[in-house]
């Protein structure tokens, strides 16, 4: 971590969110982006959103110097704040490996999101560490009914390889509706890439999300739904302050220092006689959290971010 520098008035921070809406588009839905903006602001932060296709990304010595977004030369920013999670392309992962080529600060930096963008290699990740996750494993075509019954079992959960907010992710609690779901998703798509993943029924409905910034736990929050087995807030599922315990801090910030993630949103699940790492999130949204906790964890954000570029957390 840098070393803080003295808070200087006439220097200027220069942040860029990217995202995948102007600021002219949010909406409600868009909460934790809105308090980003908000809470940089009042620091006196110059930030704004740039889509990944208003940059154009030029490989050459000029490029030390200067950015071009929207055909124009642009300063080269302090930080980069990533908010694409599991929908960043390729074109966006090249500039955020161009911008770190440059020197500029990439809160998640390119590699530790791609880590967690594929469901699979996150899995794999997990399985080499002293973490305890689902048994998952990768769908092919055609399917051996004998090896998914012996090394998954009945329910399981299918979910595509990249998938947020819940998307993507199906509850089959029958051979027969997994050979028809299957048969379904590979006359669709014959390359669809699709996991197949161990069911935790003590945690039908309910789960818990840690948010993490620079290795401390920021909050956490037990999620729970009434109409479904996935507890996303974005599908309606309601929040409610839980107890940190030393399992979920250990579990929570050895997830983020695994995947070399700044900021991650971790999942947990309710085994019988042990918490599981679902998933870990690279852009996690803090809605429901700030509800739990206060409007805290878009501050922690900025500041964590201020202290990584030398800079006081108060700037003038």
């Amino acid at each position: 971590m840098s070393a803080l520098h003295p808070r200087r008035k006439d220097k200027i921070i220069r942040g860029i969110i990217l995202y995948s809406k102007k600021e002219n588009n949010l909406s409600d839905k868009d909460y934790s982006i809105k308090r980003l903006l908000e809470v940089a602001r009042s620091k006196n932060i110059e930030i704004k959103i740039v889509l990944p296709d208003q940059f154009e990304l030029i490989v050459t010595k000029l490029g030390k110097k200067s950015i071009l977004i929207d055909d124009a030369l642009e300063p080269i920013p302090d930080f980069v704040l990533p908010r694409l999670g599991s929908n960043t392309t390729y074109f966006a992962f090249s500039i955020l490996r161009q911008l770190e080529y440059l020197g500029v600060y990439v809160c998640n930096n390119a590699e530790s999101i791609f880590s967690v963008q594929d469901k699979l290699y996150m899995h794999q990740l997990l399985s080499r560490s002293k973490l305890s996750s689902p048994n998952t494993m990768l769908a092919k075509y055609p399917l051996s009914i004998e090896v998914v019954r012996r090394e998954i079992g009945f329910p399981l959960v299918i979910k595509n390889v990249t998938g947020t907010e819940g998307a993507g992710i199906y509850l089959c609690d029958s051979e027969t509706k997994f050979v028809d779901v299957m048969e379904l998703i590979y006359a669709n798509n014959p390359k669809a890439n699709i996991i197949l993943q161990e069911f935790i029924k003590n945690s039908y409905g309910k789960d818990l999300r840690v948010f993490v910034i620079g290795g401390k736990v920021a909050g956490c929050m037990e999620r729970k739904s009434s109409t479904s087995f996935k507890a996303n807030v974005s599908k309606g599922a309601s929040v409610f302050a839980h107890e940190l315990t030393p399992e979920i801090e250990w579990l929570s910030t050895e997830t983020a220092k695994l995947f070399n993630l700044d900021i991650a949103g971790v999942d947990l699940l309710f085994d019988e006689n042990e918490l599981k790492i679902c998933e870990a999130n690279s852009s996690p949204d803090f809605t429901g959290l700030e509800k739990v906790v206060g409007k805290t964890i878009a501050e922690s954000i900025i500041d964590y971010i201020l202290i990584k570029i030398g800079c006081n957390s108060e700037v003038e």
